[in-house]
């Protein structure tokens, strides 16, 4: 049965969710649509901007890829909005403090996206290492008439490794390199506990300059805050060995580029792996796009069929308690 609207009273019953757009290459995908849908009325910006009557009904906000774009205006369009489900870890995207003065709360999903980024890290650190995307185009160009046997690239087996951000990704980094048997140094604002050290035999660095210092690849998987912009620099850069690589797959940021493109002209270190730039993507003509001891991937930490399923399900899970008054399993506090 449909009312005048074209509503059925099932639909009427659901909470409405904004959504940026169904499919297409910022929207939601749209294979999760139909599990939506089973929770929530999904409404798109372009019908919102069409009906004012929709502003009212709207009472939460599904964030993917960074968008709808959250800015006063749209707060100020939404009198009822109480939650803002971020699809991902990362919210430097949203004005916390701005969300928060709304009466608006904000929830990531860090349960959903550890694996998978950690899994992207140990790529990037091994194809680095062993010169696979150097070594792709070597085998299938069609100017090579043989391989060289002077071709080499460094093994990760045994490498120490520094990873700056131990949180659950960076966790699942050295569960990972443990099998790897590598030397495992951490630095975090806070010391893991030390049956968790023993676990994947961690060593705490309290002083970022030592782990800079001793490690062969250093790996960055920080949130990227006031204090972690531009943390990676040029006197950072200059403390890491002349043959150590830096990994980032956290944020473009944390790292200042200039002083990467420079470090890497002139062999202050070996050699990049980035999942992240900023902005995303570089410019056609940028730096590290051409240097040949770069690796650049599409920001695909979290690209995986199960990862996006997973952080749909744990955004939905959010902004459900959230309506429902319940405790909310990962909430986003403004600082």
């Amino acid at each position: 049965m449909a009312d005048s609207s074209g509503l059925s009273i099932m639909e009427k019953e659901l909470p409405s969710v904004l959504i940026s757009e169904i499919g297409g290459t910022f929207g939601v995908l749209e294979s999760h649509v139909e599990f939506f849908k089973k929770h929530f009325n999904l409404i798109t910006m372009k019908e919102f901007q069409k009906s004012k009557e929709l502003h009212e009904k709207i009472k939460s906000v599904f964030v993917f890829g960074c968008l709808p774009v959250i800015d006063q205006e749209l707060l100020e369009s939404l009198p009822n909005l109480k939650v803002i489900g971020n699809s991902g870890v990362g919210v430097n995207h949203l004005n916390l403090k701005l969300i928060s003065s709304f009466g608006v709360k904000v929830t990531n999903t860090p349960h959903s996206v550890s694996d998978s980024t950690a899994d992207i890290g140990m790529a990037l650190m091994l194809a680095s290492a062993r010169r696979l995307v150097e070594g792709c185009y070597l085998a299938t160009s069609p100017d090579t008439t043989q391989f060289a046997v002077n071709w080499l690239g460094v093994e990760v087996s045994r490498a120490t490794l520094g990873i700056i951000g131990m949180g659950s990704i960076g966790y699942k980094v050295a569960k990972r390199a443990k099998a790897f048997d590598m030397k495992i140094l951490y630095h975090n604002r806070n010391r893991r506990k030390e049956e968790e050290e023993q676990e994947v035999g961690a060593v705490y660095c309290k002083n970022i300059d030592d782990l800079l210092r001793q490690s062969d690849f250093v790996m960055l998987v920080v949130n990227l805050t006031s204090e972690t912009h531009g943390l990676i620099g040029k006197r950072e850069l200059e403390l890491m060995k002349p043959t150590a690589t830096l990994i980032n797959i956290c944020r473009g940021a944390v790292v200042d580029q200039e002083a990467l493109v420079e470090a890497l002209q002139n062999k202050v270190i070996k050699a990049a792996a980035l999942d992240v730039t900023y902005p995303e993507p570089l410019p056609r003509d940028h730096l590290l796009l051409q240097m040949k001891n770069v690796i650049i991937t599409p920001h695909i930490g979290t690209a995986t069929d199960q990862a996006l399923r997973m952080m749909t399900e744990e955004a939905v899970e959010n902004i459900l308690a959230v309506l429902n008054d319940l405790p909310i399993p990962s909430e986003v506090i403004s600082k």
